[in-house]
């Protein structure tokens, strides 16, 4: 079999399968957003601390 040949009609059947699977999806409702709340978990912080480049400095790069 030559996927040369076939090529346009590989692609009409994956543009196909996209606008089904878009119009198919389109009608359901979207699912709610679920949220996990820890009482006890820390956030997490992370500190950089760093001196700001001069004018001179980041003209050099």
């Amino acid at each position: 079999m030559n996927i040369a040949k076939n090529m346009e009609i590989i692609f009409v059947a994956a543009t196909v399968l996209a606008a089904a699977t878009s119009f198919a999806t389109a009608a359901a409702p979207a699912a709610p957003a679920t949220q996990v709340a820890v009482a006890s978990a820390k956030m997490q912080v992370v500190t950089v601390t760093a001196k700001r480049l001069t004018a001179a400095e980041k003209a050099a790069l």
